[in-house]
């Protein structure tokens, strides 16, 4: 079709009808595109040109945003698509064999040509990490989560069946509960069951007072960022209040797509309104009035609990516009991401919230001074919102009573691998390997023996027998153990370390947005030299060209993804060597 024939071709009507719903913004487009797959079953490129004339942006720029995220599909598809997550907690727990399983029943529903009472044709497919790490082996059944999946019986999520919810009301022996402490006794889907357990007071007792003031306690609480940097809150909440430029917004990043890591998730289905309550209190503090949740895309079901809790605290008065009756307006909005670890990174999320492809912004500016549509912006993880009302209702000082640890209050901590009790907990800081694994964790598995740690998350390292006794907090990672967004990934004598930093490359591979040359080449050609090796296909030289290629990553990458892929390489190729040496 020739340029001039395309310009002059009247616009679909549904599609001018739906960009006009959203003001013909184009930081719409992401949303837009969601919206016109579900509908259509796929973006063909008439429809991404047509979203594009609509919006008045390059076509190319649509066709790039579209093509960017793993959710968004150009060619249009009638399957129910199964993902089948192959991150590193699954694959542990035998999500290989789970996919072959499915693939099985369909190419025999294929030949069988029909099953009774089975209309649906089904697609399978591979996928990084779904936040499902509790529930592993998983799934997500078109939007639906599923999990633990039985390799046996895998085919039941064909037919309904998305098994079993962790369960997390009651606290395990030693736990120190604060984000955690109204968990199964408050109904998420309920404002009036939070108002009974004391939400909202945090933001009360923070417009009883000047904005100062708010801050202030922030600040003297001592509470760090939660997404896995440790980074001061309230430091960074007085950077967005003293700047000038206005407005001001306040961002939640729940983009939680980092293998091992699912406590937002966890928080976010349990007490939607504490994370509300916190991003209110944030607003007021810094002096924004408009807040996003960025939410991953597979997150479906969170993101509409997250909007339901929306309406209802602005039916009460707990959000929009003059608050409870005073001069304080904030209005927040859920934004759900298609796909794409990268957008975990703070500018990358920005970028992709303005209708762009998530890829890093360089840095300097900062989000605080140039951040979304180019003014300040405050970007905390969901955890760190979480803490906020306790300490608002509570006081700095009882928060850091909470704790011995250099670091004040508590954490959400994931354990998961060959352990007798995986999941979630709360407590402070401080806590060893050992103490996780044996107190919290219950202990190995019958038959099982300690073998190694991945510790912080899927950029964490990979620790030792000899280093479980370390207490682990902000600083613990110059002696080689790092906290990071506090999850661990134990794992028995049955797996071998080679093995499963392949499966961390293989991750950090799909997963690079491709934006710079260090993490594009060095994630693939290490997942390829990695692949080699486990296969028994390994040459002279090849740990030492991994060690090259951590370090080129670590100084020259352009983000910290490409950067923190050194971590669990360099731990694995100095701490495990003998599996590495084809001597």
């Amino acid at each position: 079709m020739s340029n001039k024939s395309t310009k002059y071709k009247p616009l679909d009507p549904e599609i001018v009808s739906l960009t006009q719903k959203h003001g013909n913004a184009p930081e719409a487009l992401l949303e837009i595109f969601q919206i016109l797959q579900d509908q259509r079953g796929g973006l063909s490129r008439t429809t991404i040109e047509a979203t594009a004339r609509s919006l008045k942006i390059p076509a190319q720029h649509a066709y790039g945003l579209a093509t960017f995220y793993s959710m968004l599909n150009t060619e249009p598809r009638q399957e129910q698509v199964v993902r089948v997550c192959n991150g590193p907690v699954c694959w542990l727990k035998r999500a290989t064999q789970v996919r072959q399983a499915l693939d099985a029943e369909i190419e025999t529903r294929q030949r069988l040509q029909s099953i009774p009472d089975e209309n649906t044709a089904w697609r399978i497919e591979n996928t990084s990490c779904l936040g499902l790490c509790d529930r592993a082996p998983a799934a997500l059944v078109g939007e639906k989560q599923a999990g633990p999946v039985d390799p046996e019986q895998a085919s039941k999520i064909l037919q309904g069946w998305y098994g079993q919810l962790t369960e997390y009301s009651k606290a395990r022996p030693g736990e120190v509960r604060v984000m955690m402490a109204h968990v199964g006794d408050i109904d998420p889907d309920s404002l009036q069951s939070a108002l009974e357990h004391d939400a909202y007071l945090g933001l009360q007792n923070a417009l009883a007072h000047d904005s100062e003031k708010t801050l202030k306690e922030v600040e003297a609480s001592g509470l760090t960022g939660r997404g896995g940097a440790g980074f001061p809150v309230g430091r960074k909440w007085r950077f967005v209040a003293q700047a000038e430029k206005t407005p001001k917004y306040v961002i939640c990043n729940a983009d939680e797509s980092e293998p091992l890591i699912f406590k937002d998730r966890v928080l976010i289905d349990s007490n939607p309104h504490q994370i509300l309550e916190g991003m209110a209190i944030a607003g007021y503090a810094t002096g924004a009035q408009e807040g996003y949740i960025y939410i991953r895309g597979e997150y479906a079901s969170q993101a509409r609990r997250l909007e339901k809790a929306i309406r209802e605290a602005e039916r009460a008065g707990w959000l929009g516009k003059d608050i409870q009756g005073s001069s304080f307006s904030f209005h927040i909005h859920v934004h759900r991401g298609a796909g794409a670890y990268i957008c975990g990174e703070e500018t990358a999320l920005i970028e992709s919230l303005e209708g762009k492809r998530g890829e890093p912004r360089s840095r300097p500016p900062y989000p605080p001074s140039f951040g979304y549509k180019g003014l300040p912006t405050l970007v905390n993880n969901v955890e760190s919102y979480a803490a906020v009302p306790s300490i608002m209702r509570n006081g700095a000082s009882w928060y850091r009573g909470l704790s011995t640890a250099s670091t004040p209050g508590t954490k959400m901590y994931m354990i998961l691998g060959h352990v007798n009790h995986p999941g979630l907990f709360e407590a402070p800081f401080g806590l060893t390997l050992r103490q996780t694994i044996d107190g919290f964790g219950g202990g190995m598995l019958p038959g099982s023996e300690f073998n190694f740690a991945l510790t912080g998350g899927a950029a964490g390292t990979i620790v030792p027998s000899h280093l479980m006794d370390i207490p682990i907090d902000y600083a613990s990672a110059s002696q080689g153990v790092s906290l990071g967004a506090g999850a661990f990934l134990i794992c028995d004598q049955s797996v071998s370390p080679l093995e499963f930093l392949r499966e961390l490359l293989r991750f950090f591979s799909h997963e690079s947005c491709g934006k710079c040359t260090p993490c594009r080449v060095g994630t693939s050609r290490s997942f390829e030299l990695l692949s080699a090796m486990a296969a028994g296909d390994g040459k002279p030289g090849d740990a030492e060209e991994l060690m090259r290629l951590a370090d080129g990553m670590q100084v020259a990458s352009f983000c910290g993804l490409g950067q923190s892929v050194a971590i669990p390489m360099k731990s694995a190729l100095t701490r495990f060597s003998r599996f590495f040496s084809l001597e």
